[in-house]
């Protein structure tokens, strides 16, 4: 009986740290000649570290084939890319040679959120000496316009139901979160904050708001679930008024909505601007929307969409006219 050569490729994630390994990528990496391509990979140094000799081989698949004849067992390490165009050579030797098999063993794999971290390396190389000249320039104040333009967009892809557009733009929101947290690490030591202290912020806020997830309060539903956010909420803040922490910037039919709203849940009856001019009827607008459970920001942007989709079709038919 022929003895088959056994090649075996091991890969890992860069995301996790190095040397951290699953027991069956240990067992192959102990089971014969381990090589790499590049020695002082901090993944080879950790291999090392352990007792495991890794040598430095050229990036060809041929050669790297040849290391196992008469039935020995050779190993590559992948690199943090997983080598992936050198393996897919190889795989096309093993499967022409019946005396081979080649098999992948999967060493480490991304953690759930683990591409994460690529987007805070990005955006460090962006902002770091050598990076990106524009990026360079941006301020907190700089930015503000970004955020808002993004978060719009995002809301347009949301209400139209647009699954491929709200990916995307969910991406262009985390980006700005990305930069804002990358300029605080730059602030003066007592003003300085990370995105790893923004993350930590918002699980605690999480964990803290949620005491029927995670601390066995009993609830009956989403009510009680509304009501004890905003019992929590308030005590946190501390707040003298339920109008307390409304950001009256935002649009001028979301601000109306949103006090509405809050003086709804409250129970505040608080009667609303008198008169007949325009702000009065608009803001009386607003309260049927609010009682009826309905968004009027929302609504009015969809009834627009709709007069500009009549606009065009108009402007098409003077045109064919």
């Amino acid at each position: 009986m022929v003895a088959v050569d056994r090649l075996l490729i091991v890969t890992s994630s860069p995301r996790l740290p190095a040397g951290l390994l699953s027991w069956p990528a240990w067992e192959a990496l102990r089971s014969g000649s381990v090589y790499t391509l590049d020695v002082t990979d901090s993944q080879a140094q950790a291999v090392r570290a352990a007792g495991v000799d890794v040598q430095e081989a050229p990036a060809d698949a041929a050669a790297f084939r040849q290391l196992a004849r008469a039935g020995h067992t050779v190993v590559w390490l992948a690199g943090p890319d997983g080598d992936a165009a050198f393996v897919a050579v190889l795989a096309e030797l093993v499967a022409a040679d019946p005396d081979a098999e080649l098999e992948t063993v999967t060493g480490s794999w991304d953690p759930p959120g683990g591409r994460l971290l690529d987007v805070v390396a990005v955006m460090d190389r962006l902002r770091s000496p050598g990076g990106c000249p524009w990026d360079a320039e941006q301020t907190h104040q700089s930015l503000a316009p970004y955020l808002l333009e993004e978060s719009y967009e995002l809301l347009e892809a949301i209400e139209l139901d647009d699954l491929a557009h709200l990916r995307e733009e969910l991406g262009d929101v985390l980006l700005q979160v990305a930069f804002h947290s990358r300029l605080a690490e730059e602030r003066p030591e007592a003003e300085r904050f990370s995105i790893d202290d923004v993350a930590a912020d918002l699980v605690t806020k999480l964990i803290r708001r949620h005491p029927h997830v995670f601390a066995g309060r009993e609830v009956a539903g989403a009510a009680d679930v509304a009501a004890n956010w905003e019992t929590i909420k308030a005590a946190e803040k501390r707040r003298e008024s339920l109008t307390d922490g409304v950001p009256l910037g935002q649009p001028a039919l979301a601000l109306a909505a949103t006090l509405q709203r809050r003086a709804q849940k409250a129970g505040v009856e608080a009667t609303p601007p008198g008169g007949d001019d325009l702000g009065a009827r608009l803001f009386a607008l607003v309260g049927e929307a609010v009682a009826a459970g309905e968004d009027p920001e929302s609504a009015l942007r969809a009834t627009a969409r709709a007069y500009r989709d009549a606009v065009r079709t108009a402007e098409g038919s003077s045109a064919g006219g």
